[in-house]
């Protein structure tokens, strides 16, 4: 008797990037594939004293059951750090703590799109996001971005000429092109939304690895005050195998989220919670960000170097003032799908850009982690690469 499935499995398929992750597990390829932070710097030591603490001071309690909105002490931590460092007024009770920020893709899903509904996304756009609002059979529609964020002309016009549910948007080092809103684009991004029905969902998992330049505001409550959802996680400044994220919402759309997560999974891990808090309180997280920067800012710099000095003047590449992602665009003619193929014969692998587009363009473009290799592999990985490229180009 054969499986019927749910009609929206029809749509929704693996993960691309997770995908190529098992053709890099060969240790003489290159990887500039995964979006990974460098394990080098997880703070190993700082987390097992940690765990020891949690164990000693609290066993019981961080192994039971615990509240769907999560560890008290935590929450009030995050709300005093986006006073701190943010300058917006943010109450531990309006934070919601999930198992890492992609549940709270889930759980947007859940809470606000039926089938059909449109969810606007930046072009080229997340491939999480993609992803898990396919799960919910959504429609998509795009908005392309510039140097400084998104074409506000053309958001505009998707707005005015369609009923959107939501905007999704990763304002700081974009994954995948690296790119940031500008405060004009967010004051605009804002403008344009004000009196409308549509939901703004802030993604800010990189907005503390900036290694140059001046951190901005984010548009929700920076600019829009309460309206919108603002997004956050610690997979990129302590672990992401911790799986801690939370949501910043507020009035019965937060009644409406823990409801979803109850549904879901309970609580976020009771144990973990305790342990980041009892990390970040016994240890000064800003130094520990601050060897992130330094650490990332090089290998970019390294990146951009190499680029150009090994790939051909037709590659056409993003200038990142922090995150952990390079984009590159390459002649129309080229696919990156096929540069791919080429690549890994030479023992090198980055993502090509198709998947991060659900209009099926992108053919031609292609993104570069710059995080999670040292500076060396990185010299050697773009000129393997930049040849590959070189000679794909005279071929074409």
């Amino acid at each position: 008797m054969p499986i019927q499935f749910a009609d929206r499995m029809a749509t929704v398929h693996r993960s691309f990037i997770r995908e190529i992750l098992k053709v890099t597990e060969d240790q003489s390829i290159i990887s500039f594939a995964g979006g990974l932070p460098n394990p080098e710097l997880f703070p190993v030591a700082d987390l097992q004293a940690a765990a020891v603490k949690v164990m000693e001071e609290s066993g019981p309690q961080s192994l039971q059951y615990s509240t769907t909105e999560g560890f008290q002490p935590l929450r009030q931590f995050i709300a005093d750090r986006y006073k701190e460092k943010k300058g917006i007024d943010v109450s531990a009770d309006e934070i919601l703590i999930t198992s890492g920020s992609q549940q709270c893709l889930d759980l947007l899903g859940k809470v606000f799109l039926n089938k059909g509904d449109n969810v606007i996304i930046e072009r080229p756009g997340y491939l999480g996001a993609i992803q898990s609002f396919s799960m919910f059979q959504s429609n998509f529609l795009t908005v392309g971005l510039e140097d400084d964020g998104p074409d506000l002309a053309e958001l505009e016009m998707v707005l005015d000429q369609n009923d959107s549910k939501m905007f999704y948007a990763v304002t700081n080092f974009q994954n995948p092109s690296g790119l940031t809103y500008s405060p004009e684009k967010r004051q605009g991004v804002a403008d344009l939304l004000k009196g409308r029905d549509v939901l703004f969902v802030e993604d800010d998992p990189y907005g503390e690895l900036r290694f140059m330049g001046e951190f901005h505001k984010p548009v929700v409550r920076g600019y829009l005050k309460d309206d919108g959802v603002l997004l956050g996680s610690f997979s990129k400044v302590a672990a992401p195998g911790f799986r801690l994220g939370w949501m910043v919402c507020s009035g019965e759309m937060r009644d409406k989220m823990i409801i979803a997560k109850q549904a879901s999974d309970l609580h976020t891990s009771t144990f973990a919670q305790r342990v980041i808090h009892r990390y970040v309180t016994d240890n000064n997280l800003d130094d520990h960000i601050e060897k992130i920067r330094q650490r990332y800012g090089n290998q970019r710099e390294v990146m951009v170097k190499s680029i150009e000095k090994f790939f051909p003047a037709e590659a056409k590449v993003t200038q990142p003032e922090g995150g952990m992602f390079l984009w590159v665009t390459l002649p129309e003619s080229v696919s990156a799908m096929e540069l791919f193929d080429e690549a890994i014969k030479n023992k090198v692998a980055f993502v090509p850009g198709r998947p991060f587009y659900v209009d099926g363009t992108g053919e031609n473009t292609f993104r570069l982690n710059f995080s999670n290799s040292d500076e060396t592999r990185i010299e050697e990985g773009i000129k393997r690469l930049g040849s590959g490229i070189k000679e794909f180009l005279t071929k074409s």
